[in-house]
């Protein structure tokens, strides 16, 4: 006699998954659901009921879950992975989750008992499916997963959010074996959301780089920074300017590679050629660009901002490797113009301060110069359709000249000569995102007195709104503020190693995907998040 199992959606009962929320999915002892259900499957009984679940273990925790009863979806021999109909864009998806399940990929086939099938909204559910399938309006990030009757629907209004439901299962399925039975509804608190990588200092591999794609990707995040340009090398070939290439770098293949790898992982990449300072692997084969002070000592990394030559050099560049990143934003770099760290700088730099006062009026200075090279660079940019940021120690009080209203902030420090508080910028309706060094910056070698990260501090401690030391901003700014992105740079380059530096960020990395994902206190502990984070990586 065959076992009858009775499955009950319990949709009036509904439990915040929160960050955090409990592992397992209604299990017993054993951590299987259903195990103690099968132990006593030798004596048949009438019907079998379950326990209600639990929100799924996984990394960032879903925000809701409504709790079920049944035993919830496990790979098994027989099943696969569907694509509803008119939703065949996301085969992509379709065949990445069969593989990581080693399940099979069964295209536009009608799903079956102990399928898992892809949607878009708006697509025919399977018949099966219980009414709560529809997912709630949201973002293109957004996503529903229902798993009811031995089968799951993932679906969302867009690609990426689909995506993400992937993630959900895959890693469900990695820490406790099953997806849990009931529906969890899930979308991020921020749209930015990354991955900074000073690859400029030390090169590092595209193998490297796509590894780190995959486990961001896992982890929800969706952009990844390449600083590619900085006084220690440039890490990316040229064709404009073949003589500045360092020995050890990426060939625009190995770039393309990475690129297309990204876009199915719905990564944005983001590329930096900082200017107009940090440019001394540009400026060792162009001499005569290089900014000189009063006593006729060249600057190191800092470009002479008052000779048209200097502007077509990195426009050049620019234009180059616009052709090769073509994804929405653009990293204009900003910070630590070397001119403007002098006590006077007009005094250091008496013939930038001319021009100054010649372009600007009497009260010209050389910080409305360097202003003014951000905003020329980004209208290099802008035309191609480019999102443009640049770092807050850019951004100057007063002066001449402001910044572009629509170049975003990348706030990471409140140290720098004249430093603004984070409020300045936002009183004046910026856009920024949080890349506080107090708690995001991972530093080879630890100068300066930074200290690695890890990860407790982000988990407990930091939010979005935390965009300088330990204090948060208003809430009334919470709109303004787009994400967060971790960094890793590289000032020390041989003090870590590629295989060190991936063990070292790993847990910094997955609490920072937690916290811009969902900034609510986590309901799970320290401890507990360290131990899931083991079981759902890799």
């Amino acid at each position: 006699m065959a076992l009858s199992v009775t499955l009950s959606l319990a949709l009036s009962s509904c439990s915040n998954g929160g960050p955090g929320g409990s592992v397992g999915s209604g299990t017993g002892e054993s951590g299987e659901p259903g195990r103690e259900a099968a132990a006593t499957s030798a004596s048949p009984t009438p019907s079998q009921t379950y326990p209600l679940s639990s929100a799924p273990a996984v990394i960032p925790a879903v925000r809701t879950h409504e709790p079920a009863r049944g035993p919830g979806w496990r790979p098994e021999p027989g099943a696969g992975v569907v694509v509803a109909k008119g939703s065949e864009e996301l085969a992509d998806e379709g065949r990445l989750l069969a593989g990581e399940l080693k399940i099979a990929y069964r295209g536009t086939a009608a799903a079956r008992p102990g399928d898992v099938e892809l949607a878009l909204s708006g697509s025919p559910a399977t018949p099966s499916a219980a009414p709560s399938a529809t997912p709630e309006a949201g973002g293109p990030e957004s996503y529903t997963v229902v798993t009811a009757d031995r089968r799951v629907r993932i679906s969302g209004p867009a690609e990426a959010g689909v995506f993400y439901g992937t993630r959900t299962l895959k890693q469900a399925v990695r820490s406790g074996g099953a997806m849990p039975e009931g529906v969890v509804r899930d979308a991020p608190d921020r749209p930015q959301r990354g991955l900074m990588v000073d690859i400029a200092r030390k090169y590092f591999t595209a193998g490297w780089i796509e590894d780190r794609l995959r486990e961001m990707a896992d982890l929800k995040l969706n952009q990844l920074g390449l600083h590619f340009s900085d006084d220690q090398g440039f890490r990316i070939a040229s064709d404009t300017h073949p003589d500045i290439v360092s020995r050890e770098h990426l060939t625009k293949a190995e770039v393309r590679r990475i690129l297309e790898l990204a876009d199915s992982l719905h990564i944005t990449v983001i590329p930096e050629l900082d200017s107009p300072g940090h440019l001394g692997a540009v400026l060792a084969k162009n001499p005569q660009l290089q900014l000189k002070d009063a006593a006729g000592s060249p600057v190191r990394g800092a470009i002479d901002i008052g000779n048209p030559a200097s502007a077509r050099l990195v426009d050049e560049l620019l234009k180059e490797y616009a052709g090769l990143f073509k994804g929405a934003y653009w990293h204009l770099g900003g910070d630590e113009y070397q001119a403007l760290t002098r006590q006077n700088p007009e005094a250091s730099f008496p013939a930038l301060a001319a021009l100054a006062r010649q372009e600007y009026g009497p009260q010209g200075r050389i910080q409305d110069l360097a202003t003014a090279w951000v905003n020329d660079r980004g209208a290099v940019l802008r035309p191609l359709g480019r999102k443009l940021m640049a770092w807050n120690d850019g951004f100057f009080r007063g002066g001449q000249v402001s910044v572009d209203k629509d170049i975003q902030v990348e706030y990471w420090t409140g140290k720098e000569i004249g430093a603004r508080p984070p409020v300045e910028y936002l009183e004046e309706g910026r856009p920024v995102v949080n890349v506080n060094d107090e708690y995001l910056y991972y530093v080879l070698g630890e100068p300066n007195e930074f200290h690695y990260p890890t990860g407790q501090r982000i988990y407990e401690q930091w939010t979005p709104l935390v965009l300088r030391g330990t204090q948060p901003v208003p809430e009334k700014y919470s709109g303004q503020i787009l994400g967060g992105r971790f960094a890793i740079w590289c000032d020390l380059s041989q003090a870590q190693t590629q295989e060190q530096i991936a063990q070292g960020i790993a847990l910094p990395l997955a609490a920072t995907a937690q916290k811009v994902w969902d900034p609510r206190t986590p309901t799970r502990s320290w401890q507990d998040f360290r131990t899931l984070a083991g079981k759902v990586s890799g």
